[in-house]
């Protein structure tokens, strides 16, 4: 059964936090009583996993994901994600705070926070693996004059490759129209104002734009207006806490910014189909 908690958990990813960065290959021949692992958290870090061998099943953000190896996954550390299952595995997993990584290489990793699991070919594969096991080799050498900044630059390296590799993809930042553009500024803009700014016009202002011409550039870009994009992250949140949380409807309500809390109520119920009471009922283990 699914314990309940105050509050979502946040795991502190790894032992080395004197430098800010662990990383580590780890393997299960067999599937052990998974435990407290089954709980849901969030990390204090930007973490990612490259599945090497065997199979896993997360739960990431109310999505199931089955992922066979070799597969990387990146997890933002506002993401909620619990291991559901798992047989066989070796994983290799990094994780490291915001004032390590390359301030380019954060600023991208926002355009791939919702990126689901990445199946890898196998010169893909290899070239992460190798990359990996090179970044556990330096992060041994703790007595090796520059030990942290060797470490930290082999770390960004690792993370450079998964960004490039989740982008290969998709459309490139230079070669996106104008409302395109936009809408990827404001969809960076509400995933850190989504608590403080609850109007179109809010967003507006801070792109420098009319609410008209911002609600026609992510409309097109997306077929929804500003408003359910808002919503959307808002409500996102709400099932998170709602879920995995024992706060009160009115405790979560005032935490995502709404002191009016049958405003917030008729809100949820609006976007999602149910009340948030029917929503955290319908969801207990």
């Amino acid at each position: 059964m699914r314990k309940k908690v105050s509050s979502i958990p946040v795991n502190k990813f790894g032992d080395d936090h004197s430098v800010g960065i662990s990383i580590e290959r780890i393997a299960f021949d067999y599937l052990p009583p998974l435990g407290e692992w089954e709980q849901p958290e969030r990390h204090d870090s930007h973490s990612f996993f490259l599945l090497e061998k065997g199979s896993v099943t997360m739960e990431i953000d109310f999505q199931v994901y089955n992922i066979l190896s070799p597969s990387i996954i990146y997890m933002h550390p506002d993401q909620v994600h619990r291991i559901l299952a798992f047989e066989n595995v070796t994983v290799c997993a990094w994780a490291t705070h915001n004032q390590n990584i390359n301030p380019v290489y954060l600023k991208l990793l926002d355009d791939i926070t919702r990126a689901t699991p990445i199946h890898l070919n196998p010169e893909l594969f290899a070239l992460l693996s190798d990359t990996a096991s090179l970044c556990i080799k330096f992060a041994a050498r703790k007595k090796d004059y520059l030990f942290k900044p060797l470490l930290n630059d082999n770390m960004n390296m690792l993370i450079g490759l998964v960004i490039a590799i989740s982008l290969e993809s998709s459309t490139p930042a230079d070669k996106l129209s104008r409302p395109e553009s936009i809408n990827k500024a404001f969809r960076e803009v509400v995933s850190t104002h989504f608590i403080q700014l609850k109007r179109p016009a809010d967003y507006a202002e801070k792109l420098n734009l009319s609410t008209a011409y911002l609600n026609e550039c992510v409309k097109n870009s997306t077929g929804h207006p500003v408003s359910y994009h808002i919503q959307q992250r808002v409500i996102l949140e709400a099932k998170r806490l709602l879920y995995h949380s024992d706060q009160s409807l009115k405790e979560i309500a005032a935490a995502l910014g709404y002191d009016d809390y049958p405003y917030f109520s008729r809100l949820f119920s609006k976007v999602t189909g149910m009340s948030p009471v029917k929503f955290r009922n319908k969801n207990l283990g």
